[in-house]
């Protein structure tokens, strides 16, 4: 198994090209409002084949059904509601056999579906397996691990190896559940920088108590790190997510940050959390928040005095010439916040 995020998603599947064609075919034949019909028609075709004991041969049929329609990747009421008309063991030896031997999407993702509303503790390592590829299967094997009674660890396992929606999915679920278990990883690993973190950093936020973390003296470089991307993504995701404006906390989250990070060494990440929000303060939401007097003008100051400690212009024209491509570009836009002369880079 792996340790990290499949590349690209595990994109192409190998039912790529007939999933494109399939999908073409649908949208020249339908409207966009048939779309609501999707999971109506998925109950139905079950409906039909599971008036019997399913059959190796009867499996292999439906299978192969479903592989014409166009299957929910969230849960589906009509789904549900066929699910809850049937015996639950029926319901999950046809979810099991969709998902460990469905050779499309279509099939693989009803099978999660049955299961998401019907799993045990033994399905654990077959959701995990196929929620691997998350972006599309993210959403139903989130939900399936979220309803068993023990699923945090389940989840905590997935979340460290999905990106992208797959890990707005799982962080979410996590959230939902806020089971202590999760702090530590919430506090620490939830974040990984991709633009749609804006989705889930408030609610990571309220449910692992950042503000209480951050204030801690003895909080390690990592929970300040990641408190740092946390609120620089909260300066930044209206319309996705909530933001430091609906935080309760938000000050003292800023104050409390701006205290930690000035105990800690100059690296590239800190520099840019400390540089976006020090301009949030001066001309965003932060600058609006309801301020004690004279507060606000205090954290400004603490937040200058952090751009201005040595060792930053150092740290940054070195990055400038590192043999990763991605920290080189963001080192060009650290220099460019702090002023300094750019060379002509090269791509290595």
């Amino acid at each position: 198994m792996p340790d990290g995020p499949l590349p690209r998603d595990g994109y192409p599947f190998p039912d790529e090209d007939d999933c494109r064609r399939a999908s073409h075919e649908r949208r020249t034949r339908h409207h966009a409002g048939d779309y609501a019909r999707r999971g109506r028609d998925v109950a139905a075709l079950l409906e039909q084949r599971l008036t019997r004991p399913p059959s190796p041969a009867g499996l292999r049929l439906m299978a192969s059904a479903l592989a014409s329609l166009d299957v929910p990747i969230h849960r589906d009421r009509s789904i549900a509601a066929l699910v809850a008309r049937h015996n639950p063991d029926r319901i999950r030896t046809v979810g099991r056999y969709l998902v460990r031997h469905g050779t499309s999407r279509s099939a693989a993702t009803t099978g999660l579906a049955l299961l998401a509303e019907t799993a045990t503790e033994a399905d654990i390592p077959l959701i995990q397996t196929i929620g691997l590829l998350s972006n599309h299967l993210g959403p139903l094997a989130a939900r399936a691990l979220e309803q068993l009674p023990d699923g945090t660890p389940a989840l905590l396992w997935l979340a460290d190896r999905v990106s992208g929606w797959g890990r707005v999915y799982v962080v979410e679920a996590l959230c939902r559940l806020a089971d202590p278990r999760a702090r530590a990883w919430l506090l620490r690993r939830a974040a990984d920088g991709d633009f749609l973190n804006g989705y889930f950093a408030a609610k990571v936020a309220r449910v692992a108590a950042v503000h209480e973390a951050i204030a801690d003296p003895t909080a390690d470089s990592e929970v300040v790190d990641h408190t740092g991307a946390l609120l620089s993504i909260m300066t930044e995701c209206g319309g996705m997510g909530g933001t430091l404006a609906h935080h309760p906390q938000a000050r003292a989250m800023l104050t409390a940050y701006a205290e930690q990070v000035a105990r800690l060494e100059p690296n590239l990440g800190r520099f840019a959390s400390i540089r976006v929000l020090a301009d949030d303060l001066t001309i965003g939401m932060s600058a609006r928040l309801d301020w004690p007097p004279g507060h606000l003008d205090r954290t400004r100051e603490m937040y200058a005095a952090l751009l201005h400690r040595p060792g930053w212009a150092e740290l940054i024209q070195e990055l400038l010439d590192d043999p990763d491509s991605v920290v080189r570009r963001r080192a060009c836009w650290a220099a460019g916040r702090l002023g300094l002369r750019l060379p002509n880079i090269q791509e290595k």
